[in-house]
C-alpha cells in the first residue's frame, strides 16, 4: 500500500525559483529565500522521518523512458527482486521506466519498495509499486535521501539525470565524503564508450587517477549486479549471512 507523503503548497518549479537571483528584491516574505529554508527543512525532516528505519537499501537509477518490453526494464525488475529477497529495501525515483521496474521488483515479493519522486512542471504519475512514496520540491533534498539511506547504487542505462546521479556518487566516494559503497554500472555495452573515454582522456589528462576507475564495477546480468551489492552488504554487516 502506498503511503504518500505530500508537502503542501507545491509551486511549479521550486528549484528554478530557488536558484534565481531576486532582481528586483522580493517584498513578500513567503517568496524570499529565508522562507524557502523553512520549506527545505520541512522536506528534509519528512524524508528523514520516513526513511530512518528502512534498514539496508540499494538505490536503482536509470532512464524513465524504458517500457516493460525493454530488456533493461526487465533486468531492473529482476535485480530489485533479488535484492528484496535478500532483505534489502529498494529505492528509486518513484516514476516510470527503470524507476518503476525497481519498485515493481521489490513490490512483487512484498519487499520494502521506496519511491522518492521529484515535483516537475510536466510530472509523470508515480508508479503504483511503492510501499513508501515521498515527493520532493528540490532535487538536492531528494538526492540527499538517495545518498543517506543507500549502501549501494545500481546505475542502469539512462540520460542526463542518470549521469548526474552517477557522477555525484563517484565524486562523493572519491573525496571520502561517503563510505566507499558499491557503484554498479549495469550493461557494459551501454557504458563502454564512457569508460573508454575516461581511460583515454581523463587519465592521460591528469584529471583522475587510474585507481579511480575501481570506484565502480560493470555487470551484465541481474544476478551479477545483485550479488555485488548483497555480498558487500553481508561483508559489512548490513545483512546477515545466511546459514549453510
Amino acid at each position: 500500500m502506498i503511503q504518500f507523503q505530500k508537502p503542501i503548497g507545491f509551486l511549479d518549479n521550486e528549484d528554478k525559483e530557488l536558484f534565481q537571483s531576486p532582481c528586483p528584491p522580493l517584498a513578500d516574505f513567503t517568496t524570499q529565500d529565508p522562507w524557502r529554508i523553512l520549506r527545505i527543512q520541512g522536506e528534509i525532516v519528512e524524508g528523514f522521518d520516513a526513511l530512518s528505519k528502512i534498514g539496508p537499501a540499494a538505490t536503482i537509477f536509470g532512464s524513465a523512458r524504458f517500457g516493460p518490453d525493454n530488456p533493461y526494464y526487465q533486468a531492473g525488475v529482476e535485480i530489485a527482486r533479488q535484492l528484496a529477497t535478500a532483505g534489502m529495501a529498494v529505492i528509486s525515483g518513484g516514476g516510470p521506466g527503470i524507476m518503476e521496474a525497481a519498485n515493481l521488483g521489490a513490490h512483487s515479493i512484498q519487499g520494502t519498495s521506496i519511491g522518492c519522486q521529484i515535483q516537475l512542471p510536466r510530472e509523470p504519475a508515480p508508479n503504483p509499486y511503492q510501499t513508501i512514496a515521498l515527493k520532493f520540491r528540490y532535487f538536492f533534498v531528494r538526492k540527499l535521501m538517495f545518498i543517506k539511506y543507500s549502501v549501494a547504487f545500481i546505475i542502469m542505462p539512462g540520460g542526463f539525470g542518470t549521469m548526474d546521479e552517477l557522477f555525484e556518487a563517484l565524486t562523493l566516494v572519491q573525496t571520502d565524503k561517503i563510505d566507499h559503497f558499491p557503484i554498479v554500472l549495469y550493461g557494459s555495452q551501454y557504458w563502454s564508450g564512457l569508460v573508454k573515454w575516461m581511460n583515454e582522456q581523463m587519465i592521460p589528462g591528469g584529471t583522475i587517477e587510474a585507481e579511480d576507475l575501481s570506484l565502480f564495477t560493470l555487470a551484465d546480468t541481474p544476478a551479477e549486479a545483485a550479488r555485488i551489492v548483497i555480498d558487500n552488504s553481508r561483508k559489512h554487516g548490513f545483512l546477515k549471512t545466511p546459514c549453510v
